[in-house]
């Protein structure tokens, strides 16, 4: 095994945490998940001549457990300061967005009127947009459940806030809310793996990310998975 294969999967097999909760990124089942970072997975794997093995969850905070408990050997999350504190990640691939929806008689029509005093905002526990809120918001609070839009529905809050193509779908489904358009963040999506691994070895997945950007195989991915409205990160 060379260095890198050695350092990243040491025991013999590329171990992989998929996030199927995350539609943009991935679909499917976990005896069958499809979609760019499955992709990225099986080229990581073909590159360094691994068997390749795919560990799926249903939430990005278990994806997240998974890489940092010993599960996994990489992972594919949005970069965000809590978890660089364990993940060493690559430079993003994908850039999408989280957004807002609300009741369509809300008075609430910009991201500035949503963090208010008294505003209550449903977040799936553990997404990249629930440790960025949570961070961020200077009046409103968060209120996790497993989805967003579920908490959101059950106990009346005044928001729901997700990734753009889930919540605009889920919002054209439900004539009762409507969509703040304008974007509360930008979610940039990365490879990463345990920062316990050598500099070469994070470098070597950077440069892959880099190449499969420029080649055009993540744009590729991104349109045979359904997802061709999300955005290809630029080079780093």
């Amino acid at each position: 095994m060379t260095t890198v294969q050695a350092d990243l999967a040491p025991t013999g097999v590329l171990r992989a945490s998929i996030n199927l909760g995350n539609p943009v990124l991935a679909n499917g089942t976990p005896d069958a998940p499809g979609g760019v970072t499955v992709d990225i997975a099986r080229e990581l794997a073909k590159r360094l001549d691994l068997p390749l093995q795919l560990v799926c969850f249903d939430a990005a905070r278990k994806s997240f457990q998974a890489m940092t408990n010993g599960q996994a050997d990489i992972c594919f999350l949005a970069i965000d300061p809590a978890r660089a504190e364990e993940v060493a990640f690559t430079a993003p691939y994908v850039v999408i967005e989280g957004v807002y929806a609300v009741p369509r008689d809300s008075p609430l029509t910009t991201i500035a009127e949503v963090d208010t005093d008294g505003v209550r905002i449903g977040v799936k526990q553990g997404s990249a947009y629930d440790l960025y809120l949570t961070r961020t918001l200077q009046k409103a609070t968060v209120v996790r459940g497993a989805e967003g839009v579920d908490v959101f529905r059950a106990e009346g809050l005044e928001a729901a806030a997700g990734i753009r193509q889930p919540i605009t779908a889920y919002v054209a489904e439900h004539p009762d809310l409507r969509l703040i358009d304008e974007r509360f963040m930008q979610i940039q999506q990365a490879l990463g793996t345990s920062r316990s691994k050598h500099p070469d070895t994070v470098a070597y997945l950077h440069e892959v990310i880099e190449d499969l950007k420029a080649s055009g195989f993540i744009a590729a991915s991104l349109a045979t998975s359904g997802q061709p409205d999300a955005t290809v990160a630029p080079p780093a």
